[in-house]
Formats: C-alpha cells, structure tokens, sequence
C-alpha cells in the first residue's frame, strides 16, 4: 500500500455507529408494552416559557412492569405534564394522584403490535439508508485517490474495507430489528 493514500475507517466506522445508535434511540420510544423510562424522552413540556423534556421537570420511574410514574417537582406543572402525555400520541392515559402522575401501560392487541413492527422495520430502513450513504462518502473518497494516483491494488484494498464495514453495520442493523420485533410481538 502507498502512503500517500489513507482512508479514515475510525471516523467511517464512528458515523457507522452514529447510525446505529439513532436506530436504538427510536427503538426506544416504541411501545411494546412493558413500561420503559425511555418512552416519554421524546415527550416535551411547555414549562417556563419553553418547550422542556419531561425529565427535566420531574422523575420518571418504573415502579412495575407496567407501570411508568412521573413525580412532578413543581405544583403548577403537574396539569401541563399530564396534558403532554396525554397529547404524545403514545396511547397512555394518565392519572393524577397529587404530584405525581400514574401511567398504566394497557396490552397491545395483535393489530397494534403488527403496527409498530412495521414502523420498527422503517426506523431500520432509514439506518440502513445512513449507513449506505456513509459506504458512498468512503467509495468516493477512494475513487477521488485513484484519480490522485494510488495503485489499483490499493484501492481495491480500501473498497473491500470500507464495504467490510459497510456489512459489519448493516447486519447489526438487522439484528436489533430482529430483537425489536421480536419483543414487540411477545404477548
């Protein structure tokens, strides 16, 4: 290999793995009936003139199995937070009991949980498109060298290790979609 030819696999493989863990942060938010802190992350709160996420105004905890709590430390937020969860779109009915608000997670049916495998499967899709523009960015880099002057063999050297890597993401990218549907069709 020449050394005037070098392709960054660290920061392709970082932006690789960028992807994968936006995948797993949408994986979170997706109900599968079992409570999970996670699910109100996305869920924002007009709280002191601005739009605030729930845990910054009050502990969440998982008390049960299916049971998520949130304990609201100011009085006066406690209506504007329950009227959040109840607007996510999340499916939860909230029920106050002073400062803190109750959220029991009801079973999923079989047509809902069949619902967000599909949106789990287009969560993965728009990782993999990620990943694949990522493979793009390494196969133009190694073309533009071969303009430049490496040999041949190099290049080949680096096309083979980025779509090595390219690979590596993808299948894992499989995998949690995989586990996630699973899990999300577990009665």
């Amino acid at each position: 290999m020449s050394d005037e030819f070098f392709l960054d696999t660290d920061d392709l493989q970082r932006r690789m793995d960028g992807a994968m863990g936006a995948l797993k942060t949408e994986f979170a938010s997706l109900r599968t009936g079992r409570a999970s802190a996670s699910m109100l992350e996305p869920i924002t709160v007009e709280a002191y003139g601005q739009r605030t996420p729930i845990n910054q105004v009050g502990t969440v905890n998982v008390p049960e199995p299916r049971m998520l709590t949130v304990n609201v430390w100011d009085k006066s937020m406690v209506n504007a937070v329950e009227k959040a969860i109840r607007e996510s779109g999340l499916g939860i009915n909230p029920q106050l009991n002073g400062t803190i608000i109750m959220l029991p997670i009801p079973e999923l049916n079989e047509e809902r949980r069949r619902e967000l495998t599909r949106v789990a499967a287009q969560y993965a899709e728009s990782a993999r498109v990620s990943i694949r523009n990522i493979r793009r960015d390494g196969m133009d880099q190694v073309k533009k060298a071969k303009v430049d002057g490496i040999s041949e063999d190099d290049q080949k050297f680096w096309e083979s290790e980025v779509q090595d890597l390219t690979d590596k993401s993808i299948k894992a990218v499989d995998a949690a979609l995989e586990a996630k549907q699973a899990e999300i069709m577990q009665v």
